[in-house]
């Protein structure tokens, strides 16, 4: 038995698992808003009581980087380090990865339905490959061959900078720098940064924004606001947003595939690429992929798929628990 997590700026959940001859199977999953809690061990206390476990070890996939056993988190004003964790849960052996590191491991897990092919490509045997996943924030993992099986590793490439490809793009981060000084991806590829795109298109362009969607967007999340809208063809100005989104999303996830030298493959994951599958089945997300000149032959060769599950970074905590230290 082993107690996994997955904690976000937005929501964390944690699981109760049993991994068994390689074998996993999640018996217990609970949600939590992240920012009603103070800490990830109020949480996890929480959980403990509403289900009682002798728990022998546990991992924590967390959105921000781990080093010496301890996160302090971009998106929450927390610190959570393994030592206090394990003495709460008596003793337990504790791990703590960044979230997409615990998504690649997590893609180990699943099955060919928990996938989406975009692009099916020639995958490489003995290639590597890498996810990204846009949500709260931008993750990017990556994986090496060692030879024998695909071994992942973290990154903080969401935090890099935003490169952008075109005039309206060039105009994009001009604004973002106004707002924010330093540009990074995840500026635009987030669901804050889908905001951003909209209120930029907004501010800067000939659309205007409807009634009923501003209301929308002030009574609930503004970027699924935007995305359902969008996806619905209820707004141009949201439409645009969404497509510029989709745009910037395939450029990136073509420049992280360039990097690793993925040509294993690149897995989309996070809670919004499935949201928008329709729009990433469009023409506009491969073609920003493969657009890298004197390399576009390469890039059509590297597969695209989207991760459906949303219990994958869970899946990969427990898996990850399980294995030696």
């Amino acid at each position: 038995m082993v107690l996994a997590g997955d904690i976000g700026g937005t929501s964390t959940r944690l699981a109760l698992a049993t991994v068994e001859e390689r074998e996993l199977r999640l018996d217990v999953v609970e949600r939590y808003a992240s920012r009603e809690h103070a800490g990830l061990g109020e949480i996890v206390d929480a959980f403990v009581a509403a289900h009682p476990a002798r728990i022998a070890r546990a991992c924590f996939g967390i959105a921000g980087p781990v080093r010496g056993g301890r996160v302090e988190t971009p998106n929450l004003p927390w610190v959570i380090e393994a030592g206090p964790l394990s003495r709460r849960l008596g003793g337990a052996q504790v791990r703590l990865l960044n979230d997409l590191e615990a998504n690649a491991y997590g893609v180990f897990t699943l099955v060919a339905e928990d996938f989406a092919v975009l692009h099916p490509g020639e995958p490489a045997a003995d290639g590597n490959a890498a996810i990204l996943s846009p949500g709260t924030g931008l993750g990017e993992a990556g994986y090496y061959w060692d030879g024998r099986e695909l071994r992942p590793f973290a990154s903080e490439g969401g935090h890099a900078d935003f490169a952008p490809r075109s005039d309206l793009e060039i105009a994009l981060f001009s604004w973002l720098r106004r707002r924010f000084g330093h540009v990074s991806s995840e500026r635009v590829l987030s669901g804050p940064g889908l905001v951003n795109l909209y209120t930029f298109l907004r501010d800067t362009g000939p659309g205007e924004e409807p009634d009923w969607l501003a209301a929308e967007m002030r009574a609930s999340d503004p970027a699924a606001a935007i995305s359902q809208a969008a996806l619905a063809e209820r707004s141009p100005l949201a439409t645009g947003a969404l497509d510029l989104f989709v745009s910037i999303l395939g450029a990136e996830a073509g420049n992280l595939a360039l990097k690793m030298k993925a040509t294993r493959g690149i897995y989309l994951g996070g809670g919004i690429a499935p949201k928008i599958l329709p729009r990433l089945q469009r023409p506009g997300f491969l073609e920003a992929f493969v657009d890298k000149g004197r390399f576009r032959a390469f890039m059509e060769s590297i597969p695209v798929q989207v991760v459906l599950n949303e219990h994958t970074a869970l899946q990969g905590a427990a898996w990850c628990a399980s294995l030696p230290a």
